[in-house]
């Protein structure tokens, strides 16, 4: 769902020399060519450039690392990631005065060269990057001590990624053909008890157990086997076969802690989160508030009625919220049965359709940002009724409760919006707010607002 992948389990924190020119491709690509374009347009490379260049490549650090899709798919990411950081540039430039110091046909010529280079680079290095690793002998040999589902799902991860320069040998396991995990192109090479000669005589880096947690004798029996090699071992705990939200291995007082389901929004990734979330509210009230004020008319002269609807909402950690909205409908339904809006609703007024297809409706939703109830982007949050119904029928449905609920989110810009009237929508819309949790960067959250104002130029879903 999005164009980051995490790496393969037991490799997280060991990053390759691959993966270390992957996240820096974009900001090299991007400050290489402000100060090639610079050079063209025969400007001299003084200090703005420098700030500039430093400005840019903290905007861009780490690039994101693109899924293998289409190249379609590929020139989408690039162009969006790109859109993100030319607006704040834009932005801070135009406010701050700097801009001026920079010739518009160059900013111009700069702004059309980085994201075509970026493409094209990205294109090329499945088939490049391979041959360069391969020359320079970087590729690990790795082995796996169980041939489980677990083994298997981490031998496929590890045949996915290429560019991690890890080559898989093969699989150590005690069971016979018919109980093993379909490895297919991964041979067995023989059972547990062989795996510390097979070492010793051949050219091992990894060694990867999968053994489940219950077989402590045979884990400490393996690793017991392996103490004279020099091969690096890592333990991959099969509770990472469950659906896990930003897992991670942490240590209390030198005591080893798994973390299975944690927000992401932990230490300092919390305090970025709550000032980008102040910063983006505060700006966007601000340069909103004559087009709210026009609406708040609207809507008192168009029905009897309050201009704001409240309505109970669950927020950070399941906790009850009120939320504001603009009100668009004849009703003020916030009990324990609230009925989805459909379409040609009977309740909705005129004005009030005119809001919803746009989602102005929301744009009160920025106060409970200030009051820090919510978010920019996160979960949109359910009505209570409706939350009680889904948890007790769709498996994870709390955990979205992890964060505070957004003004927008991932599922709604990819299509996810208006009435969720199955289980099955209901369930979609769960996936993506659960990607958005294992995968939040405030990289995403600028993507996240940008395809939202894209969506709403041109979405018919919301009534």
């Amino acid at each position: 769902m999005l164009a980051t992948h995490a790496p393969p389990l037991g490799i997280r924190r060991q990053l390759s020399a691959a993966s270390i020119l992957r996240i820096s491709l974009d900001p090299l690509i991007a400050v290489g060519s402000l100060l090639a374009v610079a050079a063209w347009f025969s400007q001299p490379l003084e200090g703005s450039y420098f700030i500039l260049g430093l400005i840019i490549f903290s905007l861009t650090f780490p690039g994101p690392i693109y899924g293998a899709g289409s190249l379609a798919a590929l020139a989408r990411d690039v162009l969006l990631n790109w859109l993100v950081v030319i607006l704040i540039l834009l932005f801070f430039g135009y406010a701050s005065g700097y801009l001026s110091l920079f010739p518009p046909g160059m900013v111009l010529v700069w702004c059309v060269t980085v994201p075509v280079l970026v493409f094209l680079t990205h294109a090329a290095m499945p088939f490049l990057l391979p041959k360069v690793i391969a020359l320079e002998g970087l590729h690990r040999a790795a082995v796996i001590a169980g041939g489980n589902d677990l083994g298997a799902k981490l031998a496929l991860q590890l045949q996915s990624a290429p560019l991690l320069g890890i080559q898989l040998a093969g699989v150590f396991d005690d069971r016979g053909a018919d109980r093993r995990a379909q490895l297919e192109g991964v041979p067995t090479l023989g059972k547990l008890g062989a795996i510390g000669d097979y070492v010793k005589v051949n050219r091992v880096d990894l060694i990867y157990i999968t053994l489940p947690m219950a077989s402590q004798p045979r884990i400490l029996n393996l690793l017991s086997q392996l103490r004279d090699t020099t091969a690096s071992i890592y333990f991959v705990p099969d509770i990472f076969m469950f659906d896990l939200i930003q897992a991670r291995v942490d240590a209390i007082n030198g005591i080893p802690v798994v973390a299975v389901c944690e927000t992401p929004f932990f230490g300092l990734s919390g305090l970025v989160k709550t000032i980008s979330d102040y910063a983006l509210a505060a700006l966007a009230l601000v340069a909103l508030s004559p087009l709210m004020l026009s609406i708040a008319i609207a809507v008192k002269r168009g029905s009897p009625g309050p201009v704001l609807f409240r309505q109970r909402r669950y927020g950070l950690d399941g906790r009850e919220i009120v939320i504001y909205k603009f009100r668009t409908m004849t009703v003020l339904e916030d009990g324990d049965t609230v009925r989805q809006a459909t379409q040609d609703d009977e309740r909705i007024t005129p004005i009030g359709r005119l809001l919803r297809r746009t989602s102005l409706d929301e744009l009160p939703q920025f106060i409970n940002v200030l009051q820090g109830r919510m978010s920019v982007v996160g979960p949109r949050p359910h009505a209570v009724a409706h939350n009680e119904m889904y948890r007790k029928l769709i498996d994870g449905y709390m955990v979205r409760h992890k964060v505070k609920p957004g003004v927008t989110g991932w599922a709604q810009v990819n299509g996810l919006r208006g009435e969720t009237d199955t289980v099955d929508k209901m369930e979609r819309r769960i996936q993506y707010d659960l990607a958005y949790l294992r995968n939040w960067s405030l990289r995403l959250d600028l993507v996240i607002i940008v395809k939202t104002i894209l969506v709403l130029l041109g979405d018919k879903k919301a009534y």
